[in-house]
């Protein structure tokens, strides 16, 4: 069933219908094509020079200068507006098919039509604020689908910071897909999967161009993530190429959707239909010293302590431990690859899998039948939405927030750990620049932070709870007169000591799996006094018969060493982990799934 009533429609059908036949052949004849990116290149040479700091700030002042950032906090909360998100996915529905190898010519359908539309949005946008955004292209070379040149659509807000001209990217792609990779012909709303994305990209765009930030704010609605992540590769490509300084990528793909499908990829919801609109996820990679997980516990952070007192319906933000879905991949991961601190939102629901080759396959990703919604009593009209546009709207400002305090140009300090007595942390601070506060955050073994103390001195002593079992790891920000925080600084590993005394270091240690339980992954941890080139090294799995599952093969590194196992999903109970080396078993310990 059609889901958009407009002039345009019946012209769309008619002319699709024509063309499916002899298209459909064509594309038969090929299978996806992925060439070297070449030719990467910002159409606006201002876009480019702001983002590499030749620009004079002064020239995109704002004639009203708002810039506090509880002020900017608040205000985000209260402009994104549901109804703006929901126009800009009902106009990204209406053009049809915006597969990244579709019509770039016609002026109402294909990719070409639906790039243009949010250029000229972003235009919009800019015209309203002061002209303070400056939009662009972001075109590069690359067989995909038989189409060989590709536009990413992107817009930046010039930072008044003139000695900090790192950026801070959101990201959401804008491309479509049904059942057929390449297929350019078939109703390929891409509501969800990721109108949702790219609205949220928008409005984000449209509500902080008004205001002032230290850090130069990117923008970027993305193609070619359904094919391998072709529009993220070529702009982190084209960052690393320039040299561009990147503080952090907040990446956004299915954000919208509330609905649980029956084969949604782990870690998800607990089964078909069930709602949720109040929780978010947080991907990123890594475990111990993850530049990407202190990025997630930030965002979670300032979310609870700047926003949650102000909000009717507070989120919930889970921080998951793998770097994505389980066989997933996103925008994200290109920017990670290239050593860019990068993070996923996604929707703690999700409707499907996106496994097309299976023929049972019933639910919306990757289908025809990812739409915006149905017409339940039959009178021309949507009243029953796939995308909770109240939900867009909170996980928006959640991105919004954590763009807003991480852009206030504070510095991240150094640290040192001293000599500590017993269950306590000895903690000297070492910051470049002088701050009125800093923050110490201490995390056992989980994903998020487990106590995080405010001080005002340089040397602390801070105490240890009871749950942290053997070892804590440590990180600190800095803190302005508003109460901002920094980005939090790499983790350093801290061993507990029942006494003053100081005690034998081992030569292994094996650590307690975090998150223990977890639901279809978990870090295996372990450290080593030294690195060593043993070529029988693993961490083996078995269960607690002693039947062994999996082993997963280490090269084994002085300090902490990490080993992710997926275990699965939709399953529950015990295994037990063991390292190996040399053929002899260094400890074992038991850690529990539940999902």
């Amino acid at each position: 069933m059609s889901i958009f009533v407009s002039d345009s429609f019946l012209y769309n059908k008619i002319m699709f219908a024509y063309m499916k036949t002899l298209i459909l052949l064509l594309l038969s004849c090929f299978t996806l094509q992925l060439s070297a990116q070449t030719n990467i290149i910002s159409t606006n040479q201002k876009a480019e020079d702001i983002m590499l700091g030749n620009y004079n700030p002064a020239d995109y002042t704002a004639q009203l200068i708002i810039e506090h950032p509880d002020t900017i906090s608040q205000r985000i909360n209260k402009e994104i507006s549901s109804d703006s998100l929901k126009s800009y996915i009902i106009k990204l529905g209406s053009f049809y098919n915006r597969n990244t190898g579709s019509d770039t010519l016609s002026p109402i359908t294909g990719v070409g039509a639906a790039r243009n539309w949010v250029y000229s949005k972003f235009e919009e946008f800019s015209s309203k604020s002061d002209n303070r955004l400056v939009t662009s292209f972001l075109q590069f070379d690359q067989q995909i689908c038989t189409m060989g040149r590709h536009k990413n659509i992107f817009c930046v807000l010039p930072g008044t910071d003139p000695n900090d001209h790192s950026i801070i990217l959101v990201e959401g792609h804008m491309d479509s897909r049904c059942e057929g990779l390449c297929d350019i012909t078939c109703q390929a709303n891409g509501i969800e999967d990721n109108a949702s994305g790219s609205a949220l990209v928008m409005e984000l765009a449209r509500v902080m161009s008004k205001y002032t930030f230290k850090n130069t704010l990117v923008f970027v609605v993305l193609i070619g993530e359904e094919q391998s992540l072709a529009g993220s590769t070529a702009f982190a490509t084209y960052i690393k190429n320039k040299a561009i300084k990147m503080k952090a990528v907040l990446n956004n793909d299915v954000i919208g959707g509330i609905i649980c499908g029956k084969t949604s990829s782990p870690p998800s919801c607990p089964g078909e239909g069930d709602i949720d609109s109040t929780h978010v996820r947080i991907f990123s990679y890594g475990g111990f010293n993850s530049p990407h997980k202190q990025l997630a516990r930030f965002s979670k952070l300032e979310y609870k302590e700047q926003l949650t007192p102000y909000l009717k319906v507070p989120m919930g933000i889970n921080l998951q431990t793998p770097e994505d879905r389980t066989g997933r991949g996103g925008d994200h991961i290109p920017f990670r690859q290239m050593s860019y601190t990068s993070i996923r939102y996604t929707s703690a629901n999700e409707d499907g899998d996106a496994d097309v080759t299976d023929p049972n396959y019933k639910d919306r990703q990757h289908s025809f039948r990812d739409i915006l919604g149905v017409d339940t009593n039959n009178d021309g009209e949507i009243d029953s939405f796939y995308v909770d546009f109240h939900y867009l709207a909170r996980n928006c400002v959640l991105n919004g927030n954590t763009i807003a305090m991480a852009a206030q140009g504070i510095v991240t300090p150094d640290f040192d750990l001293l000599s500590s007595p017993k269950n306590m942390v000895n903690v000297q601070l070492k910051p470049s620049v002088t701050y009125p506060f800093y923050r110490i955050a201490l995390r056992s073994q989980t994903n998020d932070w487990d106590t995080v103390y405010t001080v005002t001195n340089l040397i602390n002593l801070v105490p240890v709870f009871k749950n942290f079992i053997a070892k804590v790891y440590v990180s600190v920000s800095s803190v302005n007169d508003l109460g901002i925080e920094s980005l939090f600084s790499a983790e350093k590993e801290h061993s507990i000591v029942a006494t003053n005394e100081v005690t034998a270091i081992p030569e292994f240690e094996l650590l307690q799996n975090r998150p223990n339980p977890f639901d279809e992954a978990t870090y295996i941890v372990f450290s080593s006094r030294k690195a060593i080139q043993e070529k029988n090294a693993y961490v083996l799995i078995s269960d607690v018969s002693g039947l062994e599952i999996k082993r997963i093969p280490v090269n084994i590194k002085e300090g902490i060493n990490e080993v992710l196992y997926e275990h699965g999903y939709h399953a529950t109970g015990s295994l037990v982990y063991s390292l190996v080396v040399n053929n002899r078993v260094i400890d074992s310990k038991r850690m529990v799934f539940a999902n």
